[in-house]
């Protein structure tokens, strides 16, 4: 990071005081750009009103501050027992080193700042997880060596894809625990400001890629478009894997390395303490996504491959449905 020129942004030294935790939060989830006019992918306005979307909706949180509830023994005993904590430290890590190696790479200097930023802010992300897991007294596998990417745009697309995947489902996994009661109320508030990070870390992720599809030539576009494709079929495969490692109770049988791309899949059944139907969830995660992206400028593009296959299930589903219901009722008959 200090030899990409990044200066560390500024956090408070003291906790913050209810209004100024408000202010920050209102700040990372509402952004209009004051550029008139749109917004085309692959212009300078673009790359320019994105990056500055992204450093005007930083949220200065400083994790060795935040005060974290004290937990009922039941509430405790659900937290700890989940077996993701150390998957999800090593991810941040790792996503860390990748971003920062991709920025290193970028020529463009907003573009690289804004992906450096990215990268400060998957730091911090783990420091955030780290100082939990300390506080409930969670014990954490040691972390393994992560070499820096030999590949930083083939790292970057896999990290960066992934993330939209993996943060589709854990909106909804979110708001169904904080519905469920899973988690405690002041854990879920405490959490909220990770969670809506990871919305603009997509957000950019998105926007960036447009961006440099539509400053392409053909030739170069051709051969970036055949990478995205060999990027979702590694990504595809790693969740087949997945599928194939879980057991009848969804726990998985496998080597926990090789969950740091997949930590939403793999960490659903963990934190789903009530039935619901893959359509209920489905939809939530829909409803979630939509209302996390609402408050930014609707000229911005959205991730939209994971909430159209969504939406695409629940479709296609729907019929099956209805006939079950229907079959369900002339049984009762």
């Amino acid at each position: 990071m200090r030899a990409l020129g990044f200066s560390r942004p500024e956090l408070p030294a003291d906790p913050p005081s209810p209004a100024a935790l408000e202010a920050a939060d209102r700040i990372s989830r509402y952004w209009t750009s004051p550029h008139a006019g749109a917004l085309r992918p692959g212009s300078e306005a673009h790359k320019r009103e994105v990056c500055r979307m992204f450093h005007e909706t930083f949220n200065p949180y400083r994790p060795s501050i935040i005060a974290w509830p004290k937990l009922s023994p039941e509430a405790l005993q659900r937290v700890t027992s989940l077996p993701i904590w150390d998957v999800a430290v090593h991810t941040e890590s790792r996503a860390r080193l990748r971003f920062a190696t991709y920025a290193r790479s970028v020529e463009d200097a907003q573009v690289r700042s804004a992906v450096a930023l990215n990268a400060w802010e998957e730091g911090r992300h783990k420091e955030v997880l780290a100082n939990l897991v300390q506080a409930y007294g969670i014990e954490l596998a040691s972390e393994p060596p992560f070499p820096l990417p030999r590949d930083p745009q083939w790292a970057y697309l896999i990290t960066g894809y992934c993330e939209c995947i993996d943060s589709f489902f854990a909106f909804g996994l979110f708001e169904l625990a904080r519905q469920s009661g899973f988690f405690p109320a002041e854990l879920v508030e405490t959490f909220e400001p990770v969670i809506q990070e990871e919305c603009r870390h997509i957000l950019l992720f998105a926007n960036l890629m447009a961006w440099q599809r539509a400053n392409l030539p053909w030739w170069r576009r051709l051969y970036f478009e055949l990478r995205v494709a060999a990027v979702w079929a590694v990504i595809a495969w790693e969740r087949i894997v997945l599928a194939r490692s879980m057991d009848a109770q969804g726990n998985n049988k496998g080597d926990k390395a090789q969950l740091d791309s997949t930590f939403t899949a793999s960490s659903a059944n963990a934190i789903s303490p009530v039935e619901i139907d893959v359509r209920d969830l489905m939809a939530l995660c829909l409803k979630e996504n939509d209302r996390r992206f609402a408050g930014y400028d609707p000229r911005l593009l959205r991730p939209t491959t994971v909430p159209r296959l969504a939406r695409f299930a629940l479709l296609v589903t729907k019929p099956w449905i209805r006939r079950k219901a229907s079959s369900s009722v002339q049984a009762q008959s």
